[in-house]
């Protein structure tokens, strides 16, 4: 059983915080009286001196600023659980579980989840990065509320978010960028393609290959990028991706007489609309928000 109560603690931070018992009073709506039987009775039940009088203002003691320290902590964590409950209360949900398939550009993502943040401070955030069918998997096994995917999955009514580009592209001395253009099939064929793998359990796709002769499968497309980056092959990966690579050089598209751009649409589908809440809808609005201001970074 507690000696004390975090009603004592505020009324004794509140005398500290506006440097007497009587500006306290003030500040907090309490009377002076039931301030200073507050920090006594406090004083008592713990065996401990905590303010002392220097003049005519009282000061905490060292043992003082030491509990008050750990007390400021409960009373933050009261005040917190207090908005979450208000937000409950409103409505608001406890989190947001969101797949995104990783062609979507990240920053893009970041930026509507920090505003989402403003807003819902209170809303938990749960995100799994996929690839190909590992989303829609997911939002039809119950385990996500939105979906950032290439596909809509059947039962579902989904929007469009974005058309993202894919660019073939390879290191920029790579020895197809040194043949003569444009490049076909046969001139691919005997180099290394870099594929992302299917992160779906119920599916084994990679994206994109084309039966080269060596052919190195990964998880994702920030480990495609990077092995691309150190001249070990050639891949098709998101232009918003590549774009900062090929400006800088290290990175060129492959002049290929056909294919060198492949589209691939992006949906964005509720799990269900009718009961998603209202950090659920504004996040769907900020990610329609940000996928139109920036179409032009997606589709070139």
């Amino acid at each position: 059983m507690n000696k004390t109560t975090l009603e004592q603690w505020r009324m004794l931070d509140a005398v500290v915080r506006y440097g007497g018992f009587a500006q306290a009073a003030a500040a907090i709506h309490k009377s002076q009286s039931t301030i200073n039987h507050a920090v006594h009775k406090l004083q008592n039940q713990l065996g401990l001196s905590l303010l002392e009088v220097v003049g005519r203002k009282a000061q905490l003691t060292e043992a003082g600023a030491l509990m008050l320290r750990r007390a400021q902590r409960l009373l933050e964590h009261a005040s917190d659980m207090e908005q979450v409950a208000a937000s409950l209360a409103a409505g608001d949900e406890a989190e947001i579980r969101i797949a995104v398939d990783e062609v979507f550009p990240p920053a893009y993502l970041v930026n509507a989840l920090e505003t989402l943040s403003a807003r819902y401070p209170n809303t938990r955030v749960q995100l799994q990065e996929t690839v190909l069918s590992g989303g829609p998997e997911l939002l039809r096994g119950g385990d996500v509320d939105l979906l950032i995917a290439g596909e809509i999955p059947q039962g579902f009514l989904g929007d469009p978010l974005a058309r993202v580009a894919f660019i073939a592209v390879a290191r920029h001395d790579h020895p197809l960028l040194q043949q003569p253009a444009p490049l076909n099939l046969q001139d691919l064929a005997p180099y290394r393609q870099i594929v992302v793998r299917d992160s779906s359990r119920e599916q084994d796709t990679d994206s994109g290959w084309l039966g080269a002769e060596q052919r190195w499968t990964v998880s994702h497309v920030t480990t495609s990028l990077d092995m691309i980056s150190r001249g070990m092959g050639f891949a098709w990966l998101p232009a918003p991706r590549v774009q900062a690579a090929l400006d800088a050089g290290v990175l060129a598209a492959l002049p290929l007489e056909k294919g060198a751009r492949r589209y691939a649409q992006l949906y964005l589908t509720h799990a269900d609309t009718d009961r998603a809440g209202p950090a659920t809808r504004y996040l769907a609005q900020l990610l329609h928000e940000t996928c139109l201001k920036n179409a032009d970074s997606f589709d070139f």
